[in-house]
C-alpha cells in the first residue's frame, strides 16, 4: 500500500500561455479601416512579412499603422511601402526605421497572378490588417479598386439605411 504524504499538496493553477491576445493571434495587431472606405476590396490574400526583432516587438505592442500603406511589385518581388511601425520603446541604437520598405513573402505563382491583375486591370494592393499567426507576423493584402466620391457617398447612405432598419427592428422586438 502506498504511503500517504505528510501534508496534502496543492496543485498550482496553470499559467495561461496566451496572456497577450495580440501575440496569440486572437486580436489583430493593426487594422486599416480607411481601406474599405476608399477602395472596393475585391480579393484578399495572406502574405508573410520580413521584419527585424524590434519591429516584431513594436507590432506586438500595437505600434503599427497601415493607413497610408500599399503594396508594390518590383522585379518579381512584393514590397510593402509606407507602413508605419513605431520604434521599439526599449530599443537601442539598432532600432528600426519607422517607414522603411519591407519585403512581403509570397509564392512566385501568387506574384505572377498579382502582376497580371495589377497591370492589366489597374488594381492596387492595399494592406487591410496585420496580425500574428503561429508566432509569425502576417499581412492581409487586398486587391482593390479605388472609389470615386459618389461611391463613398452611396456606401455611407446604404450603411446608414441598414443601421436605421436594424434599430427599428430592435425597437419593434422590444415593444412586444
Amino acid at each position: 500500500m502506498p504511503r500517504q504524504p505528510a501534508h496534502p499538496t496543492r496543485s498550482q493553477p496553470e499559467k495561461n500561455p496566451r496572456r497577450d491576445p495580440t501575440a496569440a493571434g486572437q486580436r489583430d495587431a493593426s487594422v486599416n479601416r480607411a481601406a474599405s472606405h476608399n477602395y472596393f476590396l475585391l480579393e484578399k490574400f495572406e502574405a508573410g512579412i520580413a521584419l527585424t526583432g524590434t519591429e516584431v516587438k513594436s507590432v506586438r505592442a500595437g505600434r503599427a499603422n497601415l493607413k497610408d500603406a500599399y503594396g508594390l511589385i518590383k522585379d518579381g518581388e512584393l514590397w510593402l511601402l509606407n507602413a508605419h511601425i513605431g520604434p521599439y520603446e526599449h530599443g537601442n541604437i539598432f532600432n528600426h526605421e519607422p517607414l522603411r520598405t519591407r519585403k512581403l513573402l509570397v509564392h512566385k505563382d501568387e506574384v505572377r497572378k498579382l502582376i497580371g491583375k495589377t497591370q492589366q486591370r489597374g488594381l492596387t494592393l492595399i494592406p487591410t490588417r496585420l496580425y500574428f499567426k503561429n508566432g509569425r507576423v502576417k499581412v492581409e493584402l487586398a486587391l482593390a479598386k479605388g472609389k470615386q466620391l459618389w461611391d463613398k457617398r452611396e456606401t455611407e447612405r446604404r450603411r446608414t439605411a441598414d443601421r436605421e432598419a436594424r434599430e427599428a427592428m430592435a425597437r419593434g422586438r422590444k415593444k412586444e
